[in-house]
Protein backbone atom coordinates (compact mmCIF):
# COMPACT_ATOMS: atom_id res chain seq x y z
CA UNK A 1 0.00 0.00 0.00
CA UNK A 2 1.00 3.55 -0.58
CA UNK A 3 2.42 5.15 2.58
CA UNK A 4 2.65 8.69 1.31
CA UNK A 5 0.75 11.84 2.21
CA UNK A 6 -1.26 11.31 -0.99
CA UNK A 7 -2.22 7.80 0.14
CA UNK A 8 -3.43 9.15 3.48
CA UNK A 9 -5.39 11.86 1.64
CA UNK A 10 -7.08 9.21 -0.53
CA UNK A 11 -8.16 7.26 2.56
CA UNK A 12 -9.36 10.42 4.32
CA UNK A 13 -11.35 11.67 1.32
CA UNK A 14 -12.88 8.24 0.75
CA UNK A 15 -13.66 7.94 4.46
CA UNK A 16 -15.48 11.26 4.44
CA UNK A 17 -17.59 10.29 1.43
CA UNK A 18 -18.35 6.83 2.81
CA UNK A 19 -19.42 8.18 6.20
CA UNK A 20 -21.72 10.77 4.63
CA UNK A 21 -23.22 8.13 2.31
CA UNK A 22 -23.75 5.75 5.22
CA UNK A 23 -25.53 8.44 7.21
CA UNK A 24 -27.83 9.12 4.23
CA UNK A 25 -28.59 5.40 3.82
CA UNK A 26 -29.21 5.04 7.54
CA UNK A 27 -31.66 7.96 7.54
CA UNK A 28 -33.44 6.85 4.37
CA UNK A 29 -33.77 3.19 5.34
CA UNK A 30 -34.74 4.07 8.89
CA UNK A 31 -37.50 6.40 7.70
CA UNK A 32 -38.81 3.86 5.19
CA UNK A 33 -38.93 1.05 7.75
CA UNK A 34 -40.41 3.32 10.42
CA UNK A 35 -43.18 4.38 8.03
CA UNK A 36 -43.90 0.78 7.06
CA UNK A 37 -43.99 -0.47 10.65
CA UNK A 38 -46.05 2.51 11.84
CA UNK A 39 -48.62 1.77 9.14
CA UNK A 40 -48.74 -1.81 10.41
CA UNK A 41 -49.13 -0.63 14.01
CA UNK A 42 -45.63 -1.53 15.23
CA UNK A 43 -42.69 0.46 16.54
CA UNK A 44 -39.63 1.45 14.53
CA UNK A 45 -37.09 -1.39 14.58
CA UNK A 46 -33.40 -0.71 15.09
CA UNK A 47 -30.76 -1.64 12.55
CA UNK A 48 -32.45 -1.34 9.16
CA UNK A 49 -30.08 1.34 7.85
CA UNK A 50 -27.03 -0.46 9.21
CA UNK A 51 -28.12 -3.71 7.57
CA UNK A 52 -28.69 -2.01 4.21
CA UNK A 53 -25.33 -0.21 4.36
CA UNK A 54 -23.41 -3.32 5.40
CA UNK A 55 -24.96 -5.53 2.72
CA UNK A 56 -24.44 -2.92 -0.01
CA UNK A 57 -20.88 -2.34 1.20
CA UNK A 58 -20.15 -6.08 1.22
CA UNK A 59 -21.31 -6.34 -2.38
CA UNK A 60 -19.27 -3.29 -3.39
CA UNK A 61 -16.14 -4.63 -1.68
CA UNK A 62 -16.49 -8.00 -3.41
CA UNK A 63 -16.83 -6.19 -6.73
CA UNK A 64 -13.94 -3.84 -5.94
CA UNK A 65 -11.58 -6.70 -5.14
CA UNK A 66 -12.13 -8.14 -8.60
CA UNK A 67 -12.16 -4.90 -10.57
CA UNK A 68 -9.88 -2.35 -8.88
CA UNK A 69 -7.40 -1.00 -11.38
CA UNK A 70 -4.76 0.17 -8.89
CA UNK A 71 -3.70 0.36 -5.26
CA UNK A 72 -4.87 3.97 -5.20
CA UNK A 73 -8.38 2.93 -6.19
CA UNK A 74 -8.34 0.29 -3.44
CA UNK A 75 -7.17 2.90 -0.93
CA UNK A 76 -9.80 5.46 -1.87
CA UNK A 77 -12.76 3.13 -2.38
CA UNK A 78 -11.98 0.12 -0.18
CA UNK A 79 -9.97 1.42 2.75
CA UNK A 80 -11.55 4.88 2.70
CA UNK A 81 -15.11 4.90 1.41
CA UNK A 82 -16.30 1.33 2.03
CA UNK A 83 -14.67 0.98 5.44
CA UNK A 84 -16.55 4.03 6.69
CA UNK A 85 -19.72 3.16 4.77
CA UNK A 86 -19.99 -0.21 6.49
CA UNK A 87 -19.89 -0.50 10.27
CA UNK A 88 -19.35 -3.24 12.78
CA UNK A 89 -19.71 -1.15 15.92
CA UNK A 90 -23.19 0.15 15.04
CA UNK A 91 -24.18 -3.36 13.94
CA UNK A 92 -23.30 -4.67 17.43
CA UNK A 93 -25.05 -1.76 19.16
CA UNK A 94 -28.17 -2.39 17.06
CA UNK A 95 -28.13 -6.10 17.92
CA UNK A 96 -27.87 -5.34 21.64
CA UNK A 97 -30.65 -2.71 21.42
CA UNK A 98 -32.96 -5.25 19.79
CA UNK A 99 -32.63 -7.63 22.74
CA UNK A 100 -31.63 -11.27 22.82
CA UNK A 101 -34.11 -13.03 20.49
CA UNK A 102 -34.45 -10.29 17.87
CA UNK A 103 -30.78 -9.37 18.18
CA UNK A 104 -29.72 -12.96 17.50
CA UNK A 105 -31.87 -13.03 14.35
CA UNK A 106 -30.43 -9.65 13.31
CA UNK A 107 -26.86 -10.94 13.71
CA UNK A 108 -27.62 -14.12 11.75
CA UNK A 109 -29.39 -12.19 8.97
CA UNK A 110 -26.58 -9.62 8.81
CA UNK A 111 -23.85 -12.23 8.45
CA UNK A 112 -25.82 -14.34 5.96
CA UNK A 113 -26.75 -11.42 3.73
CA UNK A 114 -23.31 -9.83 4.05
CA UNK A 115 -21.47 -12.97 2.96
CA UNK A 116 -24.00 -13.57 0.18
CA UNK A 117 -23.60 -9.99 -1.06
CA UNK A 118 -19.79 -10.25 -1.04
CA UNK A 119 -19.98 -13.55 -2.95
CA UNK A 120 -22.34 -11.92 -5.45
CA UNK A 121 -19.88 -9.04 -5.84
CA UNK A 122 -17.11 -11.54 -6.58
CA UNK A 123 -19.33 -13.33 -9.09
CA UNK A 124 -20.42 -10.14 -10.84
CA UNK A 125 -16.80 -9.03 -10.92
CA UNK A 126 -15.75 -12.31 -12.51
CA UNK A 127 -14.05 -14.07 -9.61
CA UNK A 128 -15.42 -17.18 -7.93
CA UNK A 129 -13.63 -16.68 -4.58
CA UNK A 130 -11.09 -19.49 -5.04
Amino acid sequence: MERTPYGFLLVAAGGFLGAVARHAVDLGAGEAVAAATAAAGGGAPTGAGTLVANVAGSFALGLLLTRASSDRVRLFVGTGALSSFTTYSTFVADAVALGTPAGAWYVAASYATGFAAAALGFAVGGRDGR
